[in-house]
């Protein structure tokens, strides 16, 4: 597997953080804290990748949640998440660092 990846923002969920389109720099097989920006997929959907806030280890997984209360399909429907890689900054369109939020959980 490659250890940094290109991954395209797709929906809503991670408003006003990421935006339908971005297109983030992923970084497989480094540590997850609390409050990371995470590339994650679920058991019931193992064919979706999706781009979500690390909020707490559960389980085998991590509870995780869109920054976008009001359009997220997260841990709240879906359950713990596999985190593939941690999203360490955005290329495009405006490229930037992405910043670890404090605990919400």
């Amino acid at each position: 597997m490659r250890r940094w990846r290109r991954v395209a923002v797709r929906g809503p969920s991670m408003s006003p953080t990421l935006a339908d389109g971005d297109v983030v720099l992923a970084r497989f097989g480094g540590p997850v804290r609390t409050g990371d920006v995470v590339l994650v997929r679920w058991a019931s959907r193992p064919g979706q990748l999706s781009v979500k806030r690390a909020v707490r280890p559960d389980g085998p997984g991590w509870s995780v949640l869109g920054d976008n209360p009001y359009g997220s399909t997260d841990s709240g429907l879906l359950g713990p998440a596999e985190v593939l890689a941690v999203v360490v900054g955005r290329l495009w369109p405006s490229p930037r660092r992405l910043r670890r939020t404090p605990d919400r959980g």
